[in-house]
């Protein structure tokens, strides 16, 4: 399972694996149930793991940094309904996040979806766009 195939849909909980798209919707597959459905576009929203980005202090970091900030800690991972746990927790493992826009809900979904990633073993890795390949190739 790669990370680039993963989003996340409105109303649903949980992380998806993206298998295939139609003109009307995806055919998902649950990380957490493993059952394979069809969502559709007209009443769900998609958002690929790889286009979230997380508010800090500076520039916004995209969410898979934070999940190898959280990857690289020594810190337990906290309860998903302690919200003032979560917090303390973010500011151990991430101080630059701007804990002024992001949510305790936001919070909360990134150490549910960091559990289910460990548990699926799926790498924390981007993939290159077509331009930093080429670029990096002519160098």
């Amino acid at each position: 399972m790669e990370y680039s195939k993963l989003i996340a849909v409105t109303g649903l909980s949980g992380l998806f694996e993206l298998v295939g798209s139609k003109t009307d919707g995806a055919i998902v597959r649950g990380l957490e149930d493993k059952n394979t459905k069809f969502v559709s576009s007209r009443v769900h929203h998609f958002s690929h793991l790889e286009s979230i980005e997380v508010y800090t202090i500076r520039e916004n970091v995209n969410l898979v940094d934070v999940f190898k900030a959280m990857e690289a800690s020594s810190e337990p991972l906290p309860a998903e309904k302690d919200a003032k746990a979560i917090k303390t927790y973010f500011e151990k493992v991430y101080p630059d996040m701007d804990f002024e826009r992001v949510y305790a809900s936001d919070m909360k979904k990134m150490v549910k979806w960091f559990a289910l990633l460990k548990n699926n073993q799926v790498p924390f890795v981007l993939t290159e766009t077509a331009e930093e390949t080429t670029v990096e190739e002519n160098n």
